[in-house]
């Protein structure tokens, strides 16, 4: 086990976005729920203080820490996706009920924590041998929200949109 693990600070809300991320993510679970012993900050005896949580054997812990603080694009999650399919399913799930998207794959969901959506062939673009290929990539990234497998395959190709 990992001596080092993110905590996610929440107002309340650390067990549904617990929750959430680990109906995502396969190999993830909640591994413990500590309640607060007594009245007072951060919130009421009996409420949720910690949730511990695995998200693909990373250790998490989301706090309610009792008042409300935003989270940035400076810390993000990034999320390896096998193929198109899971890149969607990802990304509609986690700007559910109010997440923002973004540029280049980001987003943040609707608790405001920044996530990167990245399908797994994307070094192969960027990175390729062909480095006009990889500069077309590139561009095409730029100018993509939710990142397109396709897109990104027929950009490093040279190959046009179908």
């Amino acid at each position: 086990m990992s001596k080092i693990s993110p905590c996610l600070w929440f107002n309340g809300e650390a067990e549904e976005a617990a929750n959430l991320y680990v109906s995502l993510v396969p190999d993830s679970r909640i591994t413990k729920i500590q309640r607060n012993p007594i009245d007072g900050p951060p919130g009421q005896a009996g409420t949720v203080l910690v949730v511990e949580f695995t998200l693909a054997g990373q250790s998490f812990m989301a706090l309610n820490g009792g008042m409300k603080l935003e989270h940035t694009h400076a810390v993000s999650f990034k999320i390896d996706c096998a193929d198109q399919a899971e890149v969607d399913r990802l990304w509609d799930a986690l700007l559910a009920n109010g997440g923002e998207p973004s540029k280049c794959g980001w987003l943040k969901d609707r608790f405001g924590v920044s996530w990167q959506i990245v399908p797994s062939a994307l070094p192969t673009y960027l990175g390729g041998s062909d480095s006009a290929g990889a500069k077309r990539a590139m561009q095409a990234l730029l100018g993509m929200v939710k990142l397109d497998v396709e897109g990104l395959k027929r950009a490093y190709e040279g190959k046009s949109a179908a």
